[in-house]
């Protein structure tokens, strides 16, 4: 059974900066393209993907988070945890941020995390 399990999320001044952790157990990585990913959903806005990390090393970034967020993995145990650096925060970043994992990295993801809120204060 897969399970994602996000923390991290809380709130923080603009500027400021949060580390989201992605503990994803269960899942296969059954090839290079199999990857890891944080999305986030705003309120009455349409879910766009911040960062996504594959297993053969590409990693690829939104528009809008570009140069402040950073996408890693690490290992725990048997598990794969990514995590999401996020700096230089600004309020347009506040939203529900959802980890997820697929096998070849393509929408639709097919398992997704609960996910953990980020609210950023002007």
């Amino acid at each position: 059974q897969v399970r994602l399990v996000e923390i991290g999320g809380g709130s923080v001044e603009a500027g400021g900066s949060l580390r989201l952790s992605c503990r994803a157990s269960g899942f296969t990585f059954s090839s290079s393209r199999s990857c890891l990913a944080w999305f986030r959903q705003a309120p009455g806005q349409e879910r766009e993907k911040v960062a996504s990390s594959s297993v053969g090393g590409n990693s690829d970034y939104g528009d809008s988070v570009k140069g402040r967020f950073t996408i890693s993995w690490r290992h725990a145990g048997n598990d794969k945890v990514v995590d999401l650096q996020m700096n230089s925060l600004k309020p347009d970043d506040s939203a529900m941020y959802y980890c997820a994992a697929d096998p070849i990295c393509s929408s639709p993801f097919n398992f997704w995390g609960q996910g953990t809120q980020v609210t950023v204060s002007s």
